[in-house]
């Protein structure tokens, strides 16, 4: 069990990408603290007794950092030492040209993407320096490589990921913390078909094409799947990803746009 005892912590980890790595995470020998907005599935994964002692699901809002400290402070009821922080959290955003969208488009879309990735961090350092060594793995997108029509908020936090990633890698290397960055392509689920239809509307036409044109976004003509952006969270947190930091890895089939 390569990742036996390690102690990880993922935001809005309770459905989705998020749920999908804590599960590949805890087969691997990890023990997780997850948090997520999400009332019913942090009841549902709490009720499960086969995760009792190995997950632990909190309640928390990560647009306010009140919420994000009292999550923190309970994990340190629970342990002092933690291994990984997997920055999940994120917002799809709206979907529209940029002279029709809003401030508060834009605003909402920036506070969950990128202040929430901050404030995760920030709180995780002093228990990462304390531990003198880990990971933190910040969960991006090929949109902050390629740009995306139509979800310029959603584009631009993921930019702003990849510059969080490099800058705090360099803060943190001498810590021996490595800080990397995975930029999923178009992962199939509940989220990308919420863009898929939002995007055939405004465009005024099918939820077909629209598929077809993520599809086709990539040389393999693939759909990303949940397990694997956890499968690769659990390679850069092992020992075999410990010279690895500073870096944005892509799943996304080969992405061409």
């Amino acid at each position: 069990m390569i990742l036996k005892n390690k102690n990880i912590i993922i935001s809005a980890g309770a459905t989705g990408v998020g749920w999908a790595a804590a599960k590949i995470l805890h087969n691997r020998g990890a023990n997780i603290f997850l948090c997520d907005i999400n009332k019913s599935a942090v009841k549902k994964i709490n009720a499960n007794k086969i995760y009792k002692n190995k997950i632990y699901a909190f309640l928390c809002n990560a647009d306010e950092e009140k919420e994000i400290i009292d999550f923190f402070k309970n994990i340190q009821k629970i342990t002092n030492k933690i291994d990984c922080l997997i920055n999940n959290v994120g917002i799809s955003g709206p979907t529209g040209l940029i002279e029709k969208l809003s401030y508060k488009d834009w605003e909402q879309t920036l506070k969950t993407n990128v202040i929430g990735h901050f404030l995760f961090t920030k709180h995780a350092i002093p228990m990462l320096k304390k531990n003198k060594s880990g990971s933190i793995i910040n969960i991006s997108s090929t949109a902050g490589i390629y740009g995306f029509p139509l979800r310029s908020p959603y584009a631009s936090s993921k930019w702003a990921t990849i510059g969080f990633t490099k800058t705090a890698a360099m803060e943190l290397g001498k810590f021996k913390i490595r800080v990397n960055a995975i930029l999923p392509g178009s992962i199939k689920g509940v989220r990308m078909n919420k863009v898929i239809k939002a995007q055939a509307k405004s465009l005024g036409v099918s939820e077909k094409k629209v598929e077809q044109e993520f599809l086709s976004a990539s040389s393999m003509s693939c759909w990303i799947e949940e397990n694997d952006i956890g499968k690769l969270c659990s390679f850069l947190i092992s020992d075999d990803g410990n010279k690895i930091s500073g870096q944005s890895i892509a799943v996304d089939g080969n992405g061409l746009r």
